[in-house]
């Protein structure tokens, strides 16, 4: 009787395992097929189980702007240029007005052998070197100063603010009359040029630090050397490097006005001159130069703050 009963109770725990194993299985090629099958297919033939709700797969759209292209801001000025000599082939501008590019490019070679140019492309970075460099320090030391003690902020910021209010340009007649016709005051007037934006973009990226970095330099015990180095000077980089790309766009901006007044070298002075006789192709050729720098030393400054800023992850990154 025992027996008996034994070895029907093996049969069926055998066959029960049997059946297990083949539920399991069977689970188990149905959830293959699940995962094999595409989730458009499933969709489309309405095949789910009665109850269950398939959520269909949208897919993940890309807001980013993409991949940095190489050489992309040459894109601009070089359709530009190709548009400007179509129009100039086909006739459709005055050369006494616009010369053709090839006509603009054999006066600047003209003007290059002849040690004009070379002459004029030296001095005039001498003095927007010379007004950059003492606008750089200043704005820097003053947007510091401002930013990092209430007393300096009440007695720089409003000065600043009040020179920013009044156009630069227009203080070279009282400049002219205080530090003489010379080369100071360009150099004084490209300084100011320079300054401020450097000292506003500086300044609101120092006021624009949380406070809570503030709150756990002071729980972490660190000296006022380590704060400016730690979190200050990370946290205002931003700011100071579009503040410096504006100040070295503005150095060159008045550069073209200021040696046109009492200078005898210079690109202004140059082309100033090509204005007296009409010469066109000269004062393009003063232009582009002019452009040249200014795009040069901007991409120089982008270069930099990429290099620098490093670990920023933006969408110009």
């Amino acid at each position: 009787m025992s027996a008996v009963t034994t070895g029907a109770a093996t049969t069926a725990g055998a066959a029960t395992t049997e059946g297990t194993a083949t539920a399991e299985d069977a689970a188990t090629a149905a959830s293959a097929t699940t995962v094999d099958t595409p989730r458009s297919d499933v969709l489309a033939s309405g095949s789910g189980t009665a109850g269950e709700d398939v959520v269909p797969v949208r897919r993940r759209r890309r807001l980013s702007p993409g991949k940095r292209l190489p050489a992309s801001r040459l894109v601009g000025p070089a359709l530009v240029l190709a548009l400007w000599a179509v129009a100039s082939a086909a006739g459709q501008l005055d050369p006494a007005a616009i010369p053709a590019p090839w006509t603009v490019l054999e006066t600047g070679v003209r003007l290059w052998t002849d040690g004009t140019l070379p002459t004029d492309i030296v001095t005039s970075l001498q003095r927007a070197g010379y007004g950059f460099s003492i606008g750089l320090t200043a704005g820097v030391l003053l947007a510091l100063a401002s930013g990092l003690s209430r007393t300096g902020e009440a007695l720089i910021d409003g000065t600043v603010q009040l020179n920013r209010a009044i156009p630069t340009l227009g203080l070279i007649p009282l400049f002219i009359l205080w530090l003489g016709i010379g080369e100071t005051f360009k150099i004084a007037i490209i300084a100011i040029v320079v300054y401020i934006p450097i000292y506003l973009n500086t300044h609101a990226a120092l006021a624009g630090i949380d406070s809570r970095f503030v709150e756990l330099a002071e729980v972490q015990g660190l000296s006022r050397f380590q704060f400016v180095r730690q979190i200050v000077i990370p946290g205002a980089l931003p700011g100071f490097f579009v503040g410096l790309r504006l100040g070295v766009t503005g150095s060159w901006l008045g550069l073209v006005v200021l040696e046109q007044i009492n200078a005898t070298n210079g690109l202004g002075y140059m082309m100033f001159q090509a204005t007296n006789y009409g010469q066109s192709d000269v004062i393009l050729v003063g232009l582009a130069v002019y452009g040249i720098f200014g795009l040069a030393s901007d991409s120089a400054v982008r270069l930099i703050e990429r290099r620098v800023l490093s670990w920023r992850r933006t969408l110009s990154s």
